[in-house]
């Protein structure tokens, strides 16, 4: 079993989250939704599942671009 994350490290992963997520959103690609318009759950996980996604992608390339330049 692992340790428990202190709370240094989870602010630590917080601000990463933060500071990637215009990224993140760009590379997701989603639409806004429209006015007064809400999504089912079903299109809600979709979301979110693209956003995780589209996070692994942003943080990956910002390592890259750290290690290698552009």
């Amino acid at each position: 079993m692992s340790d428990p994350v202190g709370p240094d490290v989870k602010q630590a992963r917080m601000k990463e989250f933060v500071s990637l997520l215009p990224l993140t959103l760009e590379v997701a690609g989603l639409a806004k939704a429209a006015p007064n318009s809400l999504y089912t759950p079903d299109q809600m996980e979709a979301r979110v599942m693209n956003i995780r996604m589209a996070y692994k992608l942003a943080r990956s390339l910002v390592k890259e671009i750290g290690e290698q330049g552009v």
